[in-house]
């Protein structure tokens, strides 16, 4: 069993309105430079979405925003997703 496994309290999956990711309005960018991978953004993302190398899945994200208000350096930035 990964560390993953045990720090997320949810797992992705298609529910009734679609993949999240396909109605999401925020993205989360990572700034590789300013982040110290702490991995607070996986530890807080409520549905388990970014890895341990610290990838988001887009697929499933729902632009929650809460890796990015975790981040103690403030290296997650929310885009407004352009449809």
């Amino acid at each position: 069993m990964s560390d993953r496994n045990l720090l997320a309290m949810s797992r992705p999956v298609t529910g009734a309105a679609g993949k999240t990711g396909s109605w999401r309005v925020f993205r989360p960018v990572m700034n590789r430079e300013k982040c110290n991978a702490c991995g607070l953004c996986e530890m807080y993302c409520p549905d388990g979405v970014i890895s341990k190398d610290l990838e988001v899945d887009l697929t499933f994200c729902k632009g929650c925003w809460i890796c990015a208000h975790e981040c103690p350096k403030s290296a997650i930035e929310m885009f407004r997703e352009e449809r």
